[in-house]
């Protein structure tokens, strides 16, 4: 049996949710579940039968800062505050990085609206990049880049201390030799809900089919 990696997750909250117009994407329910905290539940319970899971999850927050920590009591995780979340993303997988405590072998960089993203792809990603010979892992859907991604520990190192952007959508073409890309067997990594109509397409499906079950309540 592999003995999988050990890694720690950064999960992204901090944006301004701008193109949801009024609403904040975070607060809005998947299932019964605030977005925010649907995705921390299941990075929180991601490997515990397995005792294969996450060192730390630190959640970077920074808009509406009370509404996002309030989403994620009860719950084992870190909470980071981005005061220059206006600066945009770069500036929140800084933060989250450097918040990091654990020893790990490498950490995943999750946005906080995949609403299909569930257990099972988590654990595919994570054997992906425990097998992997390159320092970075980037999941795709029919070869659109998708999220989270995965870094070895000596690119957090890079990133922290050079500010240089490793998660950028050009990365593939420009430094392949990096890169390994997982070809996933469905949308999830690809599927986010920045606007109501992406919104309106993820209640459907999800009342097609719950997967609630995938995100055991903590």
């Amino acid at each position: 049996m592999t003995i999988l990696k050990r890694l720690s997750v950064v999960l992204l909250a901090a944006g301004e949710s701008r193109r949801m117009g009024e609403l904040n994407k975070l607060t809005l329910p998947v299932d019964g579940v605030p977005m925010l905290r649907r995705t921390a539940m299941m990075l929180s319970n991601y490997g515990r039968a397995e005792g294969c899971g996450f060192a730390e999850v630190v959640v970077v927050t920074g808009h509406q800062q009370r509404e996002a920590v309030e989403q994620l009591s009860g719950l084992p995780t870190l909470i980071a505050h981005n005061s220059d979340y206006a600066d945009g993303q770069m500036s929140s997988v800084l933060c989250g990085l450097r918040a990091l405590s654990q020893p790990v072998d490498g950490v995943m960089v999750c946005l906080s609206d995949l609403p299909l993203l569930d257990l099972e792809d988590l654990r595919t990603i994570h054997q992906a990049f425990t097998r992997a010979q390159k320092p970075i892992l980037v999941p795709t859907f029919e070869g659109q880049r998708g999220n989270p991604i995965v870094l070895a520990f000596e690119q957090v190192e890079e990133i922290i201390s050079t500010g240089r952007n490793l998660g950028c959508k050009h990365l593939i073409e420009r430094e392949p030799e990096r890169v390994t890309t997982l070809e996933m067997p469905n949308d999830h990594v690809v599927v986010d809900m920045d606007t109501p109509d992406n919104y309106k397409s993820v209640q459907a499906r999800i009342a097609k089919k719950s997967i609630t079950h995938l995100v055991d309540a903590v």
